[in-house]
Parts: C-alpha cells; sequence; structure tokens
C-alpha cells in the first residue's frame, strides 16, 4: 500500500471488473463557503458492497447524496454504464436506475408491508371506476419480491409501526428493489439493531449483491458490520478519498486509523 495525495493509504491490489454500474470522478460540491466535497470519487460495480465511511464531515453522505441525486455536484464526471449521466434530482437517479434506502426508513408505521412497499406508486385501474387500487396484483408483486428477497415468511398484512426494527429495514430494503434498480444505495442500514438483526440484514445485502446489484453503504459500524459484510472500504477524509482496501484484507482499527489520518504504530499502541 502506498501514500495517497491525500495523505491516506491506498491499496494497489484491489482487483479491477471491467465497467462500473456507476462511476463519480472528481466531484466537487460547495455549500456557500462550506467545501464538502474535494474531488471525491468512487466507482460501484455489480455484484459488489461498497462501503463509504469516514469521521463526521468526510462528505461520506454528500457524495451517496450527489449519487442519489439530492444534491447536483458542482464539477465532476458522473457516469452510468459507462455512459454520461445528468443527476440533478432524486427523479433522475430513479430513472438511471439509483435507489437509495435512507436512516430513517421513510416507512409508514399505520401501513401495512404492502402499501408501503407500492406508496406512491400505486397500482391502479381505470379512470372509468375511480382508479382504485389493484390490491391483489400488489400482492402479488410484493410476495414476489419477499420471495426473491428469502422473506417469504414476513407478513405482508401486519402493520409495520407492529414490526421489529430489522424487519422494518427489511421493509424498506424490499421496496428500493421492487423496481428492479441497479444500485441500491443504504444509509446505516444496521443503526439501533440488535447483532442478530443487524447479521440478517447483513445476509440479505450478500444476497441482493450476489443478484448482480450493485451495493453503496454509509456506515459508522466499522469494526463488525463495515469489515465483515463488505467487498470494499473507500475511506473519505475532508471531502475526499483517503484510502481504499479491500474489506477482508483489513482490521477495524487499521480502517479507522484511515479515518483520522494518523499514525498506525501509534494509534495501535493506544
Amino acid at each position: 500500500m502506498t501514500a495517497t495525495d491525500s495523505g491516506g493509504l491506498e491499496n494497489k491490489s484491489l482487483p479491477q471488473k471491467s465497467v462500473p454500474l456507476v462511476s463519480m470522478r472528481n466531484i466537487q460540491k460547495s455549500f456557500g463557503s462550506v467545501h464538502a466535497l474535494r474531488g471525491a470519487s468512487v466507482d460501484v460495480y455489480p455484484g459488489e458492497i461498497v462501503a463509504l465511511v469516514g469521521d463526521n464531515g468526510a462528505g461520506k453522505s454528500t457524495l451517496v447524496k450527489v449519487m442519489a441525486g439530492v444534491h447536483a455536484a458542482d464539477s465532476g464526471d458522473f457516469e452510468i454504464d459507462s455512459k454520461p449521466a445528468n443527476i440533478r434530482t432524486p427523479a433522475d437517479a430513479t430513472a438511471h436506475g439509483i435507489a437509495t434506502v435512507y436512516q430513517d426508513l421513510a416507512l409508514c408505521n399505520n401501513l401495512d408491508a404492502v402499501q408501503n412497499l407500492f406508496l406512491g406508486r400505486e397500482l391502479t385501474g381505470s379512470s372509468l371506476f375511480g382508479r382504485r387500487i389493484r390490491r391483489a396484483e400488489c400482492e402479488v408483486r410484493a410476495r414476489e419480491v419477499m420471495t426473491r428477497m428469502r422473506l417469504g415468511n414476513l407478513s405482508l398484512t401486519r402493520p409495520v409501526g407492529a414490526m421489529s426494527g430489522g424487519q422494518r429495514q427489511n421493509i424498506a430494503i424490499a421496496r428500493s428493489i421492487l423496481w428492479t434498480p441497479k444500485v441500491v444505495i443504504l444509509d446505516e442500514p444496521t443503526a439501533a439493531l440488535s447483532h442478530s438483526a443487524a447479521q440478517q440484514v447483513a445476509d440479505l445485502i450478500r444476497g441482493l449483491a450476489d443478484d448482480g446489484l450493485g451495493i453503496v453503504i454509509v456506515s459508522h459500524d466499522i469494526h463488525h458490520f463495515v469489515v465483515n459484510a463488505t467487498d470494499r472500504i473507500e475511506v473519505m477524509r475532508l471531502g475526499a478519498n483517503a484510502a481504499s482496501f479491500r474489506s477482508k484484507d483489513v482490521t477495524g482499527e487499521m480502517v479507522v486509523n484511515a479515518m483520522v489520518g494518523g499514525n498506525e504504530g501509534v494509534n495501535l499502541a493506544g
């Protein structure tokens, strides 16, 4: 591993695949006088789980929000399937196959799983009959996606508010893949979950990657979830890339050291 221009470490042995689903290069983003992104880059390949980590203010959340269309980049290159893409709004990102699951999940507790899966995208009938929601068809599609995610035993008619944290996270992820995206962004998917529930979510995410989706995860759970459940770790610091690792080659301490930019020997010595 060698030092990068930003002072971090770069793993030169990272595998290079042919065509990334999403490629972002030299992304710049400022909010007034605050430079949130200073030339940040990330690639997302099919079948790969990529973790974006960094201290508060490192720029990881801003980078995924640019990817999700929440913020428009000031400059930089954004490609999808090796073709330039103009992502300026969340609708643009959705149209290009990028789905996002935010930390608050955005679920309606009084509605059941089917209603939450199709919230805002309900399947309706002809206007001659008042555009009634085609509940039976919604249930069939919901069951198909839940079975694909190996969640066939999860109730579709139970109010989401009565479900556990892990089950609610599963519903939010299921909603993101209902419309067959290419890339799914997950913001703190294991926050406030028990160890067993977090492992179930990790297994679910791995299954999605095995199906060919590109997964981007923002997480602070470095020592457990990030190191054990992802393929690649991109470390950000001060709005730029600081290091890139294969997850299987590093420890949590090495990742944290790259995040803070300290001396590894000193940090590990305590």
